[in-house]
């Protein structure tokens, strides 16, 4: 393979891997926070049971975390020398914030997991609260890198050196307010749906249970609530690329030619050749009024800007429909389901508003993992947009490709492996029901 190609297929593998690890190692301390609360407030023990049962997933998905997360310093240092050197007095201050978050995160849970006998219910509640905090600064700190990539501040190039450093303002990069709120709330949906997910295949099958439908309740309450919240979050994002990034707004719409009055196209294939979106819906007016909030407003598209600065739109606006598209599959998994729950005031066993959810639990993953490739799509050919590209950025030594093929058999393994544990809980559910109504049977 070629250099370029296997330096960049090598980094995004092990960030698409390291993606889903940490989305649900942030959305989980969330569940634990709840489900503790919960059981404090009401005094239902099987809140607490939940919590105790999602404890060994969570602290599974921080250890794996924390691996993948190791790998990609020593990847970013190895293959992108030449980038970190240009960016590490600026991007190095939320790299070392983030590992505050994480031992906080790591002593909070270490008490949570070891304190059942020695520690009150309170206190246990008490631990979940800077652990969830701890895991959402994690992502918002490592997400405030990947926007200054976006949009690099808080320095000044004087003949090819950095000069009038402010790592602060770097950290607070214009990019970052939107992406850090967006990408927190999908992990949280991502999660709810995961996690909804796997408790909808075990209603399913006929395990049904208190313990289950409880479970799927709480995991589905926090998707639903994150995604009016996304919705929110994903406009402003929108409105604030139209501007700041406006080559990535085109690629996102496929907009070859810039237009008054620019229309959303849904779906399609862009063709660069003839400048068109094949087989596209086209609605008019609305990418106009949706990026400026005026129907009439220029948008400018890829003929706006010089050539070999722009995105590919190939690589960008089919993964953006895929997000989109995505957040409306689950959005009518869940009204769906809390339509049926509000109208017979208890769980909907039917089979096809579970089967829906069951459907829709992997999209808020995959949500999120379109949504990075656009956001990394979109920013190319620049590695730090308007500074430095990709190809200047990266290592000159070769036999990445090997280094690629090992990686990706370990994180196929490591997979595998994760998502046998994290499908556990709810056959332990099953196992201690069991065993508790037969010793209410015998007694």
């Amino acid at each position: 393979m070629d250099n370029i190609l296997s330096a960049r297929a090598l980094m995004g593998i092990s960030l698409g891997f390291h993606i889903i690890y940490a989305t649900i190692g942030i959305g989980l301390p969330l569940m634990l926070m709840i489900a503790e609360g919960l059981s404090l407030r009401t005094g239902d023990e099987l809140y607490h049971q939940l919590a105790r049962r999602w404890m060994r997933p969570a602290g599974v998905l921080f250890a794996i975390g924390a691996v993948s997360g190791t790998v990609l310093s020593f990847e970013l240092g190895l293959l992108w020398p030449r980038f970190m050197a240009f960016s590490g007095p600026l991007i190095g201050l939320p790299f070392s914030m983030e590992g505050f978050a994480f031992f906080t995160e790591a002593i909070f849970l270490a008490l949570y997991i070891y304190g059942e006998h020695r520690l009150s219910r309170r206190m246990l509640f008490l631990c979940t609260i800077p652990l969830a905090i701890a895991a959402a600064a994690s992502a918002v700190l490592v997400i405030s890198s990947n926007a200054w990539m976006n949009t690099p501040t808080g320095f000044r190039l004087v003949n090819g050196a950095l000069v009038d450093v402010h790592p602060f303002r770097a950290l607070a990069n214009p990019a970052w307010a939107h992406e850090a709120v967006h990408g927190t709330l999908a992990a949280y949906a991502a999660t709810g749906f995961a996690m909804a997910g796997v408790y909808a295949a075990a209603l399913l099958r006929g395990h049904c249970s208190d313990y289950k439908k409880r479970a799927l309740t709480l995991a589905l309450a926090v998707a639903s609530m994150s995604l009016p919240l996304m919705l929110i979050s994903g406009d402003w994002a929108a409105m604030t690329v139209a501007v700041q990034q406006k080559p990535k707004l085109a690629a996102m719409e496929a907009l070859f030619t810039t237009t008054s009055g620019a229309p959303l196209i849904i779906g399609g294939w862009p063709d660069p050749a003839s400048g068109k979106v094949l087989y596209g819906i086209r609605i008019p007016k609305l990418l106009s009024f949706l990026a400026y909030r005026n129907p009439d407003a220029l948008v400018e598209g890829l003929d706006a800007f010089p050539h070999g600065t722009i995105p590919d739109p190939r690589l960008v606006h089919p993964f953006f429909d895929l997000m989109v598209a995505s957040f409306f599959i689950m959005l009518v998994a869940a009204v769906w389901f809390w339509w049926l729950r509000w109208r017979r005031r208890e769980v909907p066993l039917d089979k096809w508003p579970l089967r829906a959810l069951l459907f829709a639990s992997p999209f808020g993953l995959i949500a999120l993992e379109s949504g990075w490739l656009v956001t990394e799509f979109g920013r190319q050919p620049w590695i730090a947009h308007g500074h430095m590209r990709v190809a200047e950025g990266m290592t000159q030594q070769t036999g990445i490709d090997l280094i690629l093929f090992t990686f990706v058999s370990v994180y196929l393994a490591l997979t595998t492996v994760l998502l046998k544990l994290l499908l556990q809980p709810a056959s332990i559910g099953d196992r201690a029901e069991t065993i508790q109504g037969d010793r209410h049977v015998d007694s």
